[in-house]
């Protein structure tokens, strides 16, 4: 079983929520990257001081870690035994920030920094809507040249199937249909 697993996808595919049960599991380490990157205030790290933090949580010997930050995802990548590529559709992602809205307005997530509570951010929705472009494309260029196994999931479905199967890796496992 990995030891060093990755979790990727777009922000409201679910990426927390399954690296928590993930990593309660197979009873390894969790880390968050959101709660690395981000000060209280929503206020991102300083590029120099998020690589040297990234390079110190990439060396742990064991752990589960969520997240995109793109500029850091070759090392991350470079270091994971697995990964697990959320690739849920634009509707599915929004719906999940929106009900995360509703019901966690004004409070910090547990996965999130200190000082940073749930808020209604126009940037970071308009992020979301441009994943599916932007973002998606270079995750599925960099996942052409991992080696280990990856855990690809397209839907809740494809996830619920996964757990029940007792988050089996194989070189290369699919769950979900496809819809965009």
């Amino acid at each position: 079983m990995p030891e060093r697993i990755l979790i990727i996808g777009s922000s409201g595919a679910g990426k927390s929520t399954l690296a928590r049960a993930l990593a309660r599991h197979l009873d390894l380490p969790l880390i968050h990257l959101d709660r690395h990157y981000w000060q209280p205030g929503w206020v991102p790290m300083a590029e120099a001081s998020w690589a040297a933090e990234v390079e110190r949580l990439i060396a742990l010997p064991a752990w589960v870690m969520d997240g995109n930050y793109n500029a850091t995802m070759p090392q991350r990548m470079a270091r994971a035994d697995a990964i697990v590529h959320m690739d849920f559709p634009r509707r599915v992602c929004l719906g999940r920030i929106a009900r995360r809205i509703v019901t966690t307005y004004g409070q910090v997530r547990e996965d999130m920094a200190p000082g940073c509570p749930e808020q209604i951010d126009w940037e970071f929705l308009q992020w979301v809507w441009n994943f599916p472009r932007r973002s998606r494309p270079k995750n599925l260029a960099l996942l052409q040249g991992f080696r280990g196994p990856i855990v690809t999931l397209r839907n809740p479905s494809g996830v619920r199937t996964w757990q029940q199967a007792g988050y089996s890796f194989g070189d290369m496992v699919e769950l979900g249909a496809i819809s965009r």
